[in-house]
């Protein structure tokens, strides 16, 4: 049914403007920029503008689709992909093509790329398809149907979008979620208020203007009133059943771009960069890399017993994510050096992304920089960079850093473990535990006891790679075993592969939270000057977390220097006379003591699956309950305040106001139903629009029980009010479940006195 548009619209308008403004601000998380701010509010007057034309020159449904998608086209490339508009205003073709592929393939980019996004590539498409095509319907629906309480139905799926696409921890949801069942509600209320009051014009043509004025009043009082209990139970439960911690949203569910775990560790290819071939080869050249700076390869937090790995929240919640990096990180709260590093990429190759320090921005250079740039991904968690589309020689990169101030490892020593969450390490070996209790005998305190450790290993530790015949045997890897061997020996030899496991191990075992970093130390050609890093450069350090200083980097690598000859097992054999020795008992190997990570052995108790599964039911089912029981509670509220009117009727202290009661509770059933009464109707004119003959014996029944001079029977208002109910089923019969349900809660009869009644007690006089 289409109607005119007057200035009644006005209303609409402006509500529609508070439901999308509100739908804009949950899409606010995920971009957080000024090109939103102006897309939305651009957007949003555009839909309206096609709304109100499309309503006062009633377009067709297919003449305001075209508009709209003429609108798309014209308006967003320079507000969803302003950086492909020509002069900022007018869309160029690469920036159409990027708008409606946008269409199809932003949803699934939001969910895989970090949080926020801003302006980066086309990602502002999808918010400015939800803005536009929700304004353009919702203002379509509030000024041309019939039923325009329906237009609250596109802002509130707006609404909710948001809170699928955006983050995991929410911003304001109380007071938005509450703001946005606020404006729907009264915009409800509101269209629902003029179609009452139109109705009464209608019917009131006779009376004078101060009556339609007094039951337009009532009924605005009434909607208010009920919106405030609604309101008032909606926050009673948010408030509640607040939630805890983060929420599940899209992002939690959608698999990641980048799972490290498809990938070898950069740990375990440690001394291929050692080789004959590699040892001397230049790696990368990096300009502006200052002095004492390290090159991170990649962080490797997780470790099995057998591999030091890279963490991915796919195994362990504490390894963070790697997620698209679509803007610069905010670096400006962190002290130290701003880096700006050229590196271009000779001999190196791989998924790992060097990068220096903690990472602002990089920009990807070269014939390959479009599918290096969207296969970067991050993982803020612990500063590991990796790329899908593999770096290889000839690649090039602009890094911005923030090379932060670290203390000396001497300064740790009055300093106590961070809080940090790292994936634990569940055991180590015997031997390791030894070596450190004889390190750190006779010192107090943590970090005391984390200096000696790190600096007694340093002391005692000899660096062979075990890969020329002038060097001592040292085998290669960073298992528990191997770490066994490099503490059982009367030398300690290995290379920085197992002496940063080592240092990781004790960190660990001391209470910090501690992580093994691979990467390249060169020396550096100063800032002005190009640096080249060779495979000999490779290097293994750690990093621990204190609540002082944070991640602090620590190198637990020996120096370089002679390693003295093996001392003999056994002292020169002395001639003495000849005598039976028992032989010497067999030394356990302390490779038979490790666990097989594979094995089965001291599995830990598998957890009831059935009760957890019970668990998320029951949470689930009471989330679900709530979110019901908060979208009906208008309609409950209405339903508990009709109950309470009747109970107060039907137990009213005389006979005659029992009898009084009972009509005028079928007098609501009338107006509920919305039959038409005339103005001031008297009891024969509301029996006579219902046109049954119960309905004319129970109005004569009551005006005899008010005007006889006698007191009334008990047993008459006893029939009065089952004459009440079977009238009551009289009316709903031949009508059909919707309009049944619409008299069930409708609040036409909830207006005046009917309202303050509630509030009286049954035994209080009228």
């Amino acid at each position: 049914m289409k109607r005119q548009v007057g200035l009644s619209a006005i209303g609409d308008v402006v509500q529609l403007w508070l439901a999308m403004g509100l739908a804009a601000a949950m899409l606010w998380p995920i971009y957080r920029s000024n090109g939103f701010l102006v897309m939305a509010v651009a957007t949003i007057a555009i839909g309206t503008m096609i709304a109100v034309a499309g309503a006062a020159f009633r377009w067709p449904a297919w003449v305001v689709m075209l508009v709209t998608l003429g609108a798309f086209t014209v308006a967003g490339v320079p507000l969803a992909v302003p950086s492909h508009a020509i002069g900022g205003v007018l869309p160029s073709v690469d920036g159409l093509l990027d708008l409606f592929s946008g269409v199809a393939l932003g949803w699934k980019q939001l969910l895989t790329i970090t949080l926020p996004v801003g302006d980066y590539q086309a990602l502002l498409v999808p918010a400015f398809v939800l803005l536009l095509g929700g304004t353009v319907l919702s203002g379509s629906i509030a000024l041309r149907v019939r039923y325009g309480e329906l237009a609250t139905i596109p802002p509130a799926v707006v609404f909710v979008l948001g809170i699928l696409f955006g983050p995991a921890d929410a911003m304001a949801p109380l007071v938005l979620g509450l703001a946005m069942f606020v404006v729907c509600v009264s915009w409800v209320s509101w269209w629902r208020w003029r179609r009452r009051r139109a109705a009464t014009r209608r019917f009131d043509r006779e009376s004078g203007p101060l009556l339609r004025f007094g039951v337009e009043v009532r009924t605005l009082v009434g909607a208010v009133a009920i919106l405030a209990l609604a309101v008032t139970g909606s926050v009673a439960a948010a408030t509640a059943a607040a939630p805890r911690g983060e929420r599940d949203v899209l992002r939690t569910a959608v698999a990641q771009p980048f799972d490290p775990r498809d990938y070898a560790s950069p740990l375990a290819g440690f001394r291929r960069y050692l080789r004959d071939d590699d040892v001397d080869r230049t790696m990368l050249e990096v300009t502006g890399l200052p002095a004492g700076a390290r090159i991170r390869i990649a962080t490797l937090d997780s470790y099995d017993g057998v591999v030091y790995a890279v963490g991915s929240a796919t195994v362990d919640s504490a390894s963070g994510t790697f997620v698209r990096l679509p803007s610069a990180i905010d670096r400006s709260g962190v002290a130290g050096e701003q880096l700006s590093l050229d590196v271009d990429v000779v001999g190196y190759s791989g998924v790992w992304v060097p990068t220096v320090g903690l990472l602002g921005d990089v920009a990807f250079q070269g014939g390959d920089a479009t599918t290096l740039e969207d296969g970067f991904a991050f993982n803020e968690t612990s500063g590991t960079a990796a790329d899908l589309g593999e770096l290889d020689p000839g690649d090039r990169y602009h890094l911005d850093a923030v090379l932060p101030d670290e203390p000396r490892l001497s300064d740790l020593a009055e300093t106590v473990p961070g809080s940090a969450d790292v994936p634990r390490i569940t055991e180590v070996p015997d031997e390791l535990a030894t070596t450190l209790d004889g390190y750190i005998a006779g010192t107090d305190g943590a970090g005391a006891r984390l200096v000696a450790a790190i600096s007694a290993l340093r002391t005692d530790g000899y660096i062979s790679h075990g890969l020329s015949a002038d060097e001592p045997a040292s085998r290669s890897g960073h298992s528990l075993d191997r770490i066994a061997e490099l503490f059982s020996g009367t030398r300690m030899i290995g290379d920085a592969e197992q002496y940063a496991v080592a240092a990781a191990l004790m960190a660990d075992r001391l209470g910090f939270p501690a992580r093994v970093v691979v990467g390249f130390a060169p020396e550096s050609a100063g800032v002005d000057a190009t640096t080249t890093v060779r495979g000999s450069d490779i290097t293994a350090w750690i990093e621990v977390d204190t609540a002082r200083y944070g991640w602090v980097a620590i190198d637990p690598v020996p120096p370089v220097r002679p390693i003295p000859e093996e001392d003999p097992e056994e002292p020169t054999p002395v001639s003495r006379p000849e005598s039976i020795v028992p032989p010497p008992a067999d030394r356990p190997d302390p490779r038979e003591d490790q666990t097989d990570p594979d094995t089965t052995a001291e599995q830990p108790v598998s957890p009831d699956t059935t009760l957890e599964v019970l668990l998320q039911v029951l949470r689930i089912s009471g989330i679900v309950v709530l979110v019901v029981l908060a979208a009906l509670s208008p309609f409950l509220v209405v339903l508990g305040a009709k109950a309470r009117r009747r109970h107060l009727r039907k137990t009213a202290p005389t006979t005659l106001a029992r009898i009084r009661g009972g009509w005028d509770e079928f007098a609501d059933l009338v107006v509920d139903h919305r039959l038409p009464l005339p103005p001031s109707a008297t009891r024969s004119e509301v029996a006579a629009a219902v046109g049954t003959l119960p309905s004319r014996v129970l109005a004569a029944v009551v005006d005899r029980a008010v005007f006889a001079p006698g007191e009334p029977a008990s047993s008459d208002a006893d029939r009065v009010w089952v004459a009440v109910r079977e009238l009551r089923g009289s009316l709903d019969a031949g009508r059909t479940r919707r309009e049944r349900w619409r008299a069930l809660v409708s609040v036409r009869s909830l207006g005046g006195g009917a309202v303050r009644q509630l509030l009286r007690r049954p035994g209080a006089r009228s």
